[in-house]
């Protein structure tokens, strides 16, 4: 399977940077992960809006897009679960 380049928005560049420091790790594993596979296992397409899935961190949730053809993954959302989807 092909590696696919991650991509982020600015306004999830931004979100990351506020991630506590204890959580910050294990979502930056999660994000390097879907490089190799873009679609893992727990991963599920938004509701609503079928461009996008998300994928779990504990409390944290990353939303992002896949661009099959280009082979890449555009990060477009980190955030607590509670606030990621307002």
């Amino acid at each position: 399977m092909a590696s696919y380049k991650v991509l982020f928005k600015k306004s999830a560049e931004k979100e990351l940077r506020a991630v506590p420091s204890y959580q910050l790790p294990k979502i930056i594993e999660k994000i390097k992960s879907l490089s190799g596979n873009p679609r893992p296992h727990g991963s599920e397409l938004l509701k609503g809006d079928e461009r996008y899935f998300r994928v779990r961190q504990n409390d944290y949730r990353i939303i992002y897009g896949i661009d099959d053809p280009a082979e890449e993954i555009i990060i477009i959302k980190i955030g607590h679960r509670r606030e990621v989807y307002k």
